[in-house]
């Protein structure tokens, strides 16, 4: 069994053809996946989901280009999403320098309030990083030490000295589609010195579809090709990379339940 860790299922590009995108999944091997919100007017319908379907899972955020827009979104707010059954993380939130689509001084302060959220809920933190990989740290640190809280940098591409920052810091690292790209070269080494109890894969679809897909609209099958590649990245078997990279998944969204078999 495969887990996409990180997908948007209710975006343009997956929505219009919804029922098929998941049995597609299903068909693949995915046997799990994780709706992730962006924005509040998200969270209904991210969550229906995922009671709708068992094997689909929620979490509640704002991402950093929709600080801007989200002020009233506050730890407590977060906090009271997050009591539903279905969701089972805080995020995606962090910092996004490259785009600046909100005020960096807005995106800090709602990553501070995403992060007191997970510490008080217990739920994993999802973040979200890009050209900001000192502040990143830098809060992730300050915050850390306010009182433990776990997570992962997920779509990582980032740099191998901050994956070590952050897998001291406790954190797990997912890898997208990004990771098979013939440009990926850092990414494809540091992807191989991630410790294998540490360790996710996604699509973040509808984005980022892999080699051999590329070009295509990601869908939550395709974490079957970003998998088998990492796996070969590693010297690991296929089967072996699934099974591992699932009990870790299990294993920081402690609140999920694994599928019946």
């Amino acid at each position: 069994m495969l887990v996409d860790s990180h997908c948007h299922l209710n975006y343009k590009g997956l929505r219009e053809d919804q029922p098929g995108v998941i049995a597609r999944a299903r068909v693949a091997g995915v046997g799990t996946m994780l709706g992730i919100s962006t924005r509040q007017s998200e969270w209904d319908e991210v969550i229906a989901l995922a009671d709708a379907e068992t094997d689909i899972w929620a979490t509640v955020g704002i991402h950093p280009h929709e600080a801007d827009a989200h002020p009233d979104i506050d730890a407590q707010r977060l906090i009271d999403a997050a009591a539903h059954a279905r969701v089972i993380g805080i995020g995606e939130t962090g910092l996004d320098y490259f785009y600046d689509h909100s005020d960096r001084d807005r995106q800090r302060a709602s990553f501070r309030s995403h992060i007191h959220a997970a510490r008080a809920t217990g739920l994993p933190l999802i973040v979200h990083t890009r050209d900001a990989e000192d502040d990143t740290l830098e809060i992730l640190r300050d915050e850390m030490g306010q009182g433990r809280f776990g997570g992962v940098i997920h779509c990582f591409t980032a740099s191998q000295a901050f994956a070590e920052e952050a897998l001291a810091l406790g954190f797990y690292i997912s890898l997208s589609g990004i990771v098979t790209f013939k440009n990926a070269r850092d990414l494809q080494a540091s992807a191989a010195l991630v410790p294998g109890d540490r360790l996710l894969v996604e699509t973040d679809a509808p984005f980022l579809a892999p080699v051999p897909m590329r070009g295509k609209t990601c869908e939550p099958a395709f974490v079957a090709h970003t998998a088998a590649f990492v796996a070969g990245l590693r010297g690991e078997g296929a089967d072996a990379l699934a099974a591992s990279t699932t009990d870790n998944f299990f294993a920081l969204f402690g609140k999920a339940t694994r599928p019946c078999a």
